[in-house]
């Protein structure tokens, strides 16, 4: 199972990952409110975080929405929303824990990442690398080594 994976340490802010989802889902602009990932700026911290969907095992939005507009791709294994279905009640926003769905003001539905069928533009655009799309086990191995490293770092030093 592959997912995105964000390395808040790599990320430069550029945006481009929130222009390339944008494009990708409105098919003609870069506006920030047709994207699924967003940037957070902590500007006193001066620290930039991607933000997106993590697409989880237990997912509360689908288990909440009245509609049935969201489901698991088993193809990407993405939790994804059917704007058709969508009544726009914003409850899949309220059970998200991590904010990461969107509303539409427009056409007055939520939406969210999909992975677009499995190849992420955002991964795709980022200049950085900060974001990668991974195998779910790769992911965690890395960042257990990063941890042990750490940790021996430390010890040399104490």
């Amino acid at each position: 199972m592959k997912t995105i994976t964000i390395d808040p340490r790599k990320c430069v802010g550029c945006r481009n990952c929130e222009m390339a989802c944008a494009f990708e889902k409105s098919q003609s602009s870069c506006e920030v409110e047709f994207a699924n990932i967003r940037i957070n700026d902590y500007i006193k911290e001066r620290f930039v975080v991607p933000m997106t969907c993590f697409h989880c095992e237990e997912a509360w939005c689908m288990k909440v929405c009245p509609a049935h507009a969201i489901s698991r791709d088993e193809k990407t294994n993405a939790v994804v929303l059917d704007q058709e279905k969508c009544a726009g009640c914003k409850m899949c926003i309220l059970a998200c824990p991590y904010g990461n769905i969107h509303f539409d003001h427009v056409k007055l539905v939520s939406h969210k990442c999909d992975l677009c069928g499995g190849d992420p533009r955002c991964v795709t655009h980022c200049i950085s690398g900060a974001l990668q799309f991974e195998d779910v086990e790769d992911a965690v191995t890395r960042k257990r080594y990063r941890i042990d490293m750490q940790i021996e770092d430390l010890t040399k030093r104490g």
